[in-house]
């Protein structure tokens, strides 16, 4: 992180820095809009309430937050509708960076399915369109392909994004990155990026168009992207992470009895972490008490600190579902971790066995 800043109505002070080399200055957390996008759909977080959703989104970036990020498949266009309805409220030259993603399309006869990945030129164009309408803006600042192209629907199963499982009809990398390249020389888009793609899929997209970003999971319990941030690190490109606090395991407020009682439609009743990896991770979550309490700042706040002071991360996406969520996780860009802070961390994660990836740099 550089020592720019950005500074908004609220008088929040959060540090920037330069997204790759692209023109984009981000701050160091930014709104991620998947635990808004409603219910009725394969991966959702639950019901939610339009109105909240679109004043949190409204509070982060009134708190001087500066980026959005968003993807059609979230809530099946529904929360790309939401960030185009908060951000209506702002002039052009106030107005956050917006990016989007593509790559998952839905079967809107089955909204429960889950999402085909692929990345047919033809439909890609499409999908571009379509965001922009539901955005209401006329370019993205950052456009992402969400997963590689396999031709099969999407699962969250370890090794998806590289284990090479694909259909015959499946598009190849080569190609779809050619077609971002161009959609960014058209102007349709501002930046392209990779995200959920390994260092070797990387390199490969490097040799054809230069990867503006990169948005791999990143967390302390989840830390199998360290080689693909060092790999962006080497290349000048940017480094946004997703799931600082594990889907809310870092927040310091889950608990198995919270566990056992979320809704029967969120996604991650199923998930190894909220299930057999569950008291692992929560013990990482409680080492993080003392750190916060040193600091005077919440749990979430040092989970997200901990992505940010990993070399070569430019920023991190943190979700919400209310203006209150957004005070709990927004001075995280600014917080400094110390040597003792991260080895408290690292010992943590190691004597709790939680997650996969190196404990420390």
């Amino acid at each position: 992180m550089t020592n720019e800043t950005t500074q908004q109505s609220t008088n929040t002070v959060l540090d920037t820095a330069r997204l790759g080399t692209t023109d984009l200055t981000i701050t160091g957390v930014g709104f991620g809009s998947w635990a808004v996008s409603g219910s009725g759909w394969s991966y959702s977080w639950g019901a939610t309430d339009d109105a909240e959703s679109i004043a949190a989104i409204r509070h982060a970036v009134d708190s001087g937050v500066n980026w959005i990020d968003t993807a059609p498949v979230y809530g099946l266009g529904h929360s790309e509708e939401l960030v185009g309805k908060a951000v209506s409220a702002y002039s052009e030259a106030d107005r956050p960076y917006i990016f989007t993603k593509t790559g998952l399309v839905w079967d809107p006869e089955n909204p429960q399915a889950a999402p085909i990945r692929t990345m047919r030129p033809a439909g890609v164009r499409r999908e571009l369109e379509a965001s922009l309408r539901r955005l209401g803006v006329e370019q993205v600042d950052l456009y992402q392909v969400h997963w590689p192209d396999t031709g099969k629907a999407l699962s969250f199963a370890p090794g998806d994004a590289g284990d090479g499982s694909v259909s015959p009809d499946h598009t190849p990398l080569a190609e779809y990155w050619q077609l971002m390249a161009d959609l960014r020389a058209e102007g349709k888009v501002r930046a392209i990026a990779l995200s959920n793609h390994s260092a070797q899929q990387l390199a490969v997209a490097e040799s054809i168009a230069h990867v503006d970003a990169v948005q791999p999971p990143f967390s302390a319990i989840n830390r199998s992207a360290a080689a693909d941030i060092a790999w962006a690190k080497e290349h000048d490109t940017g480094v946004i992470v997703y799931s600082p606090m594990q889907s809310g395991l870092l927040t310091g407020a889950f608990s198995a009895e919270r566990v056992a009682n979320l809704p029967a439609d969120d996604w991650r009743r199923e998930s190894p972490d909220f299930t057999s990896g569950l008291a692992a991770n929560l013990q990482v979550a409680e080492a993080l008490r003392p750190i916060a309490a040193r600091h005077g700042v919440s749990v979430a706040e040092v989970a997200i600190a901990w992505t940010l002071a990993w070399p070569g991360v430019t920023g991190a996406i943190v979700g919400a579902r209310t203006a209150a969520q957004v005070d709990g996780w927004l001075h995280a860009g600014a917080l400094r971790l110390t040597e003792q802070d991260q080895a408290e961390v690292t010992a943590a994660i190691q004597a709790s066995g939680a997650g996969f990836g190196p404990a420390s740099v």
